[in-house]
C-alpha cells in the first residue's frame, strides 16, 4: 500500500502527523472527531476542514483496507465477520449481544503460530501481524453495519481473543487500545475491554507496566505442566511456572483481576482431580482471579478432542467453587453457525483451494 491507514494512528501520532505538514492540533481534533464521532468514510465529507488539510489527508492516508468477504448470523444475533485484507488475506471478526451491550472479538495476526492442538485458528500458521490500523478498522467496520440499520446502537465491549496471539503482535495491540479508549473518539470504557494471551510471559509483565487499564485474560486450560503441555505447545518453553510468576508480578503491580480461561475437554481436563489441581495451583491468588470454564466448539481436524458432558462441566465447577474459587461458564454465542475461532476463516480457505484443484 503507498497510502497509510488513518485508523492505525493514535491521536497523539495523528496530531504530529499533521504538524509536519503545517497544521495546527485543533485539525487533529477535527479529523478526529469526524473519524470516530461523526464515522464519515470519506475525508471529503469532514466539511469542517479546510482544504488545505483535506489535500494532506487525500494524499497520505486512506480510510479502507478490510472489505466484507462473507457474513454469517446466528438466531441468538451473533455476527460473524470474515474481512478481505488488502493483500488478499483473511480475517474473523465476531459481533456478540450481550444484556451489558454489544461486545466485538477482534483478529490480532492473520494465523497463528501458539500451536494448541484444540484450536482452528491454528490450523493456519501465522504468515503476518496486523496492522493497529488493520485492528481498529475491524471495530469501525462493524460499527458502520450497525449506524446503517439506524437503531442507534454502538460497540461497547471489546475482546481482543480472535485469531492470534495479541502479545506477539504487541506494539500494534496496544496503539488499537489507545484508539478505541480515547475518550474524544470511541471511548470505549477501559474496563469494557479484555486482552486474552495463551502465556507469554515477558509481555504479561509489559503489559503490567503498560498502564493501559483494561482487562487481562490468561489461557490456561490444564492445572500442570504434563496436561498443558500435551495439549499446548506454548507450555514447552514457558511452563506453567514461569507463567503463574508473571501473573502474580501482573496482580502486584496492577492490582486488577484477571480471567483464567479453561476449555473444558472430554475426558481430557475435565475429571475432579483436574478440578482439585487447578484450584490448588491458583488457591494464592484466588482473591484476583476468576475461573471461565468453556464449553468447546468441536472441530472436524481436531476430532480427539469433544465437548465435556455438562454433568461434568457442573461437577467442575462445583468442586472449584468448594474449594473458594471464583468461577463462571461461558454463555456460549453463535453456537449455529462456525462458532470456533478461526474456523470460518480455514473453510473458505479450504474450500477456495478445493475449487482451485478442481478448476485447474
Amino acid at each position: 500500500m503507498n497510502k497509510q491507514s488513518i485508523y492505525g494512528l493514535t491521536f497523539d501520532q495523528l496530531t504530529a502527523s499533521l504538524a509536519e505538514h503545517g497544521h495546527r492540533k485543533s485539525r487533529a481534533l477535527q479529523v478526529w472527531d469526524g473519524l470516530y464521532r461523526k464515522r464519515v468514510t470519506e475525508f471529503s465529507a469532514m466539511t469542517d476542514l479546510k482544504q488545505d488539510c483535506l489535500d494532506t489527508l487525500e494524499a497520505h492516508f486512506v480510510t479502507e483496507t478490510l472489505t466484507e468477504h462473507l457474513k454469517q448470523e446466528s438466531a441468538d444475533g451473533t455476527i460473524k465477520f470474515l474481512f478481505k485484507l488488502y493483500d488478499g488475506n483473511l480475517i474473523e471478526t465476531v459481533l456478540m449481544r450481550h444484556k451489558y451491550g454489544l461486545s466485538v472479538c477482534v483478529t490480532t495476526q492473520v494465523g497463528c503460530n501458539i500451536g494448541c492442538s484444540f484450536c482452528a485458528s491454528g490450523l493456519l500458521a501465522k504468515s503476518r501481524d496486523l496492522t493497529s490500523a488493520e485492528i481498529v478498522e475491524q471495530i469501525m467496520k462493524v460499527q458502520f453495519h450497525l449506524d446503517r440499520k439506524g437503531e442507534n446502537e454502538a460497540v461497547s465491549h471489546i475482546v481482543v481473543m480472535g485469531i492470534g496471539e495479541p502479545f506477539d503482535n504487541f506494539t500494534n495491540m496496544v496503539d488499537f487500545i489507545r484508539v478505541v479508549k480515547d475518550q474524544k473518539g470511541l471511548d470505549i470504557a477501559a474496563r469494557h475491554i479484555t486482552v486474552s494471551t495463551s502465556g507469554l510471559a515477558d509481555k504479561i509483565r509489559e503489559f503490567a507496566d503498560s498502564d493501559l487499564k483494561v482487562n487481562l485474560a490468561i489461557s490456561l486450560h490444564a492445572p500442570t505442566n504434563e496436561l498443558r503441555t500435551r495439549i499446548m505447545k506454548i507450555n514447552r518453553g514457558i511452563p506453567i511456572e514461569k507463567l503463574m510468576a508473571a501473573i502474580e508480578y501482573y496482580l502486584e503491580k496492577t492490582n486488577r483481576r484477571i480471567t483464567l480461561e479453561y476449555i473444558l475437554l472430554k475426558d481430557v481436563n475435565d475429571g475432579r482431580e483436574h478440578a482439585l489441581q487447578l484450584a490448588e495451583l491458583i488457591q494464592h491468588i484466588r482473591q484476583l482471579a476468576n475461573v471461565n470454564l468453556i464449553p468447546y466448539n468441536p472441530v472436524d481436524e481436531h476430532s480427539q478432542y469433544q465437548r465435556s458432558e455438562r454433568e461434568s462441566v457442573r461437577a467442575f465447577y462445583d468442586t472449584l467453587k468448594k474449594q473458594g474459587i471464583s468461577c463462571s461458564v461461558r454463555l456460549e454465542h453463535g453456537t449455529d453457525i462456525d462458532a470456533a475461532c478461526g474456523q470460518l476463516r480455514s473453510k473458505q480457505i479450504k474450500r477456495s483451494t478445493e475449487d482451485s484443484l478442481v478448476v485447474g
